[in-house]
């Protein structure tokens, strides 16, 4: 079957899983998208398991102004096939927190280069990418990953920076990537407090 076909295939199984109570409280909380079928997140990641995970798949889904074919595109995409150009790329094209979550959640957290690319969406001014960046050192922070020296200084100046900002998503980011900083032990958490001046 080719990529073609195979997302026909997945438009016609996910119209027959709309929920339309759920995808008309979506559209009335601001999630705009050309088509949402309202399918909860639980049954998309168990459908997931069951589909092809390939780049040309994933790339199509994340093409369509579906809200599940978007979501089911970063369930789907191969690590290794996934350039940090082609994550800028995303990251851009982003329009809701879900899908930073998702994103996050599936991909970009199992990326290589995944601390490299959180620092520099952190250090963004687009508001998206920010959060993309505190969300992904949120995960990095809860999987151990301990930031040393000069690279916990940017993170904390960042995420204070953050925290104060107008923007509440990037603001409620912030805030949860640096609890989750200060989980990692005693000296991270007096450095944090410092920070907040706390």
């Amino acid at each position: 079957m080719d990529t073609a076909e195979q997302l026909r295939e997945i438009k016609r199984a996910l119209r027959g899983m709309m929920n339309g109570v759920v995808s008309a409280s979506m559209r009335e909380k601001g999630l705009t998208y050309k088509v949402n079928f309202g399918v909860e997140l639980p049954r998309l990641q168990a459908w997931a398991q069951e589909l092809p995970h390939t780049h040309e798949l994933a790339q199509t889904l994340w093409q369509e102004d579906i809200r599940e074919c978007r979501l089911l595109a970063a369930m789907l995409q191969p690590v290794g096939q996934f350039p940090p150009q082609l994550a800028d790329i995303w990251v851009e094209s982003m329009r809701f927190t879900e899908e930073v979550e998702c994103c996050v959640m599936y991909l970009f957290q199992n990326l290589p280069y995944a601390s490299e690319k959180a620092y520099e969406w952190m250090a963004s001014s687009h508001s998206v990418s920010q959060q993309c960046g505190f969300q992904l050192m949120a995960r990095l922070f809860s999987r151990g990953a301990r930031p040393e020296g000069r690279d916990a200084d940017e993170f904390l100046d960042q995420a204070v920076a953050a925290v104060r900002s107008d923007d509440g998503r990037v603001a409620s980011a912030a805030r949860r990537a640096i609890m989750k900083y200060m989980d990692l032990g005693p000296q991270e958490e007096a450095a944090a407090e410092k920070a907040l001046n706390l």
